[in-house]
């Protein structure tokens, strides 16, 4: 109980009886629930066996049974609602409905695409993945295809692709047979098929009740209707229920996932404790109070059931705000900064560049090639199901079997076969991404030798990251969507292309949808520990498309202190534009914007013209602020003239 903090505490002596926690981004709530585990377990409360934790993704299930093993705790499920229920299905199938449970349909794109072709529904990659998007809605929802067209035209719903509802209806019902005739069911009839079997088999419903008497629920603000209701019939009516969630994190409501359920749970457990974990233990205050910022600045103020973050660390440097005058000026100024935290010590696999979709990590990917910097783009190809990890994973247990060496001796061997070797090729894309895969696995069988474990516990983690598909640490910077950032945390984050119709996504129509993209900001910004950029670019290359900052910007932009009111002096507001750039600046900013004014000084005396006449500071600011590569892109912020007169000496001065 010393490891916690006062309210964690509370948490976790709380062992019986209906729990509420509210814990913030930051605040360890995975340490607060495991240790209530452990206590539990320890003061006899209940045994490991008759708890099911359940999380929301299988890496997030392999680290808390990780942490309850470093606690002395095994024999606890921690599961997703899908390996929870499918675990329960295949035990119980041939009792209760006979025979051997049908296989589950892992991806529904090509039998959604085969449907629609035989329907007349003309598809393509992205229509499809609507289309099989919109299936899984109106399952997790509970809404059968005979109700689907009432429920989405009182709720007003856009359908995928502007298919008419009696055809989504014709796509819903074709799927379901089809599937049904291949032999193989989804992952949503995994909990569907779950549900009906407990609640129409008293037997099988005693029997699973009897094997777990307390249940957790991480990320409880994601659980859908559908998991809600499989939860309720574990329960049975019971109430030794704890539920962990963070409203302000709620991003899946696309998905069907259901915030109220957390808001709502102390009246859905009267006389539930509520707990607030608020303390920040991950991020600067300067970052939380840009987070916390971000949520007050909502349309209705303070977001229901929100947790006001306080941060527990000592004070870091400013969050940094950048404009640039194209997404290339952005990924260049972000690379530029990358090389400043490298020389300052931060290892590229503690750096994290966030966006909105897929698409904006292409010019990064190519920068950062051309560069030589490591990188991974997270849902790319998975790490345990890449060939040559595969095919060292398999070299290395054959070879503990038949030697005596090291463990880190026999890795260092298995993926020499694949071409590793201690020293990093001196190059970038694929050889070099394929190197830092293979060198993550060395990486690891070096920390567990080094902590004393055994050749077979080293064996037994590897088939168990597998499974979870929890990969080691890559060294590289990490590219990623917000979605595929939540759970995650960086030493440094750049948050870049935060441009309207990119956050909030075009898409975002209605209040709600706008929220639920504010949401997603807040995700990203507090996935930073120590660092942070937010950016955006005023060009949209390659449709050469003015854009616009994102509204969430405005709450957060600096802003000059002194009234720009006509009583203002141009004096006082260029004293406070200055004060302003040296404090969100970086060091090598203010060396270079002195370089220019020591030219401009120079230019000045030769022509014999006042210095503001050739450049105002306003304007050798916003030339380091855009960061300009090019004559072409030098030339949108001076114009033509004093680009033909000074260009190339303005590029060679900001190169230094």
């Amino acid at each position: 109980m010393a490891q916690l903090d006062a309210e964690q505490r509370v948490v976790a002596q709380q062992t019986s009886g209906p729990l509420c926690v509210l814990a913030g981004a930051g605040t360890g709530k995975t340490r607060a629930i495991t240790y209530r585990i452990a206590y539990g377990v320890a003061t006899g409360a209940f045994s490991p066996s008759s708890v099911l934790a359940v999380t929301f993704t299988a890496k997030a299930a392999s680290q808390m049974r990780t942490r309850l093993a470093q606690l002395g705790i095994r024999g606890v499920q921690a599961r997703t609602f899908h390996a929870a229920a499918a675990r329960q299905l295949r035990f119980f199938w041939p009792t209760a409905i006979g025979g051997k449970m049908p296989g589950i349909l892992e991806y529904k794109s090509s039998l959604v695409s085969s449907v629609a072709s035989r329907l007349g529904i003309t598809t393509d990659r992205v229509s499809v993945r609507d289309f099989a998007a919109e299936i899984e809605w109106a399952k997790v929802n509970l809404i059968s295809p005979q109700d689907y067209a009432q429920k989405v035209t009182e709720s007003g719903r856009l359908l995928p692709a502007d298919i008419p509802v009696e055809k989504m209806v014709a796509l819903l019902e074709s799927y379901e047979e089809a599937k049904w005739q291949q032999g193989v069911i989804d992952f949503e009839d995994v909990l569907l098929l779950t549900i009906g079997m407990i609640e129409e088999r008293p037997d099988i419903a005693s029997k699973i009740r009897g094997q777990y008497h307390s249940f957790v629920v991480d990320e409880y603000q994601d659980v859908s209707n559908l998991q809600q209701r499989l939860l309720e019939c574990w329960l049975g009516g019971r109430k030794n229920l704890c539920v962990v969630g963070d409203v302000a994190q709620t991003i899946y409501s696309f998905a069907g996932a259901k915030a109220s359920y957390l808001t709502n749970f102390s009246r859905a457990f009267p006389g539930a404790r509520t707990v607030v974990l608020d303390r920040d233990y991950r991020s600067t205050p300067q970052i939380v109070q840009v987070a916390n910022k971000l949520l007050a600045a909502a349309p209705g103020g303070h977001l229901e059931g929100a947790v006001t973050l306080r941060s527990q660390l000592s004070a870091g440097p400013e969050v940094i705000y950048r404009e640039a005058a194209d997404e290339e000026a952005e990924a260049m100024q972000v690379r530029k900064r990358i090389d400043e935290l490298v020389k300052e010590g931060v290892p590229l696999s503690q750096i994290a560049i966030l966006y909105r979709t897929n698409a904006q990590s292409a010019v990064y990917e190519r920068i950062f090639s051309d560069a030589g910097i490591s990188y991974l783009v997270r849902g790319g190809t998975e790490f345990f199901k890449r060939e040559e990890i595969r095919r060292a994973i398999a070299k290395f247990q054959m070879m503990a079997a038949a030697t005596e060496i090291s463990p880190l001796e026999i890795m260092e061997n298995a993926v020499k076969t694949e071409g590793w070797e201690k020293k990093a090729p001196q190059t970038s894309g694929a050889v070099r991404e394929r190197w830092d895969a293979l060198n993550a696995l060395v990486e690891l069988v070096s920390e567990r030798q080094t902590q004393g474990e055994s050749i077979t516990s080293i064996i037994a983690e590897l088939k168990e990251r597998a499974t979870a598909q929890h990969a080691p640490t890559v060294e590289g910077v990490t590219l990623s969507t917000l979605h595929a950032a939540k759970g995650l945390e960086w030493e440094a984050v750049f948050l870049v292309g935060v441009n309207e119709k990119s956050l909030p996504i075009s898409m975002a129509t209605t209040t709600a949808e706008i929220e639920e993209e504010r949401r997603l900001f807040y995700v990203g910004i507090t996935r930073a520990k120590r660092h942070l950029q937010i950016s955006y670019s005023n060009y949209q290359s390659d449709r050469g498309a003015k854009r616009k900052r994102s509204r969430f910007l405005d709450a957060l932009w600096p802003v000059s202190t002194i009234s720009a009111s006509p009583r203002s002096t141009g004096k006082n507001r260029s004293r406070q534009a200055q004060l302003d750039f040296e404090k969100n600046a970086s060091a090598a900013e203010v060396e270079c914007f002195t370089r220019l004014r020591t030219w401009r000084k120079e230019i000045s005396e030769e022509l014999q013209r006042p210095a503001y006449t050739i450049f105002t500071d306003a304007k050798l600011r916003e030339i380091i602020r855009r960061e300009p590569v090019s004559l072409e892109e030098l030339g949108k912020i001076i114009g033509s003239t004093k680009l033909e007169a000074w260009g190339k000496k303005i590029l060679d001065l900001l190169e230094g």
